[in-house]
């Protein structure tokens, strides 16, 4: 299975989850990620797979790709605090993509995933993605890796937020997953620190956390 594929795969699991109806019924409560709600957090979880789309029509940037780990020494969002702009712009950008309530969103994404999964498999395994909202651009395979984490993660946000079960990926989109915020993990608090929190339980450190 590909990256594409898992993806995909990924990317139903999500708008599945969306369409629960303890998200619907949840939608204005707080959930359980600070100063946001259940829908705005569904929003968040859509726009993963709305950013997709732009991705894939073809770019006049001539951008060369960076390193999937230089992404992230870059990216503002990391380690910036509850109430900087940029977290303050993720919340509201995600309330504001949930305005319209769960069933609208529920269809916007599940017409976003059908398109995408007629137009990603045609896409060329060498496609670079230009990002304009961070100015550099990233290879096709790490920008789905970065949208898989980006699932991933907030899919237990939300599952969490509403008392179900969260998906568990297939183990192509998961290893991925996995991979990378092992990666950040070390980079963050070492390599002992990693090693010790996933096999010397007696040595090891308070927190692992990769973000």
């Amino acid at each position: 299975m590909s990256l594409t594929d898992a993806y995909l795969g990924a990317a139903t699991q999500a708008v599945t989850l969306l369409g629960a109806p303890e998200v619907a019924t949840s939608w204005e409560k707080t959930s359980a990620l600070p100063e946001m709600t259940v829908g705005g957090l569904a929003g968040h979880l859509a726009y993963q797979v709305f950013s997709v789309t732009p991705a894939l029509l073809d770019s006049t940037s001539q951008e060369a790709p960076i390193p999937l780990l230089e992404h992230y020494s870059r990216a503002a969002w990391i380690d910036a605090p509850l109430d900087g702009e940029v977290n303050v712009g993720i919340r509201a950008k995600g309330e504001d993509i949930a305005s319209e309530g769960a069933q609208v969103l529920l269809e916007h994404a599940r017409a976003a995933l059908a398109e995408q999964e007629i137009a990603l498999p045609k896409v060329r395994s060498d496609w670079v993605v230009f990002m304009p909202q961070t100015g550099w651009a990233l290879s096709l395979d790490d920008f789905l890796v970065t949208r898989m984490m980006e699932l991933a993660v907030h899919m237990d946000d939300l599952a969490v937020s509403v008392g179900i079960a969260a998906p568990e990926l297939s183990t192509t989109a998961f290893d991925p997953v996995l991979t990378l915020l092992a990666r950040l993990a070390a980079r963050r608090h070492g390599q002992a620190a990693l090693l010790r929190a996933l096999a010397r339980a007696e040595r090891a450190p308070s927190a692992i956390n990769a973000l």
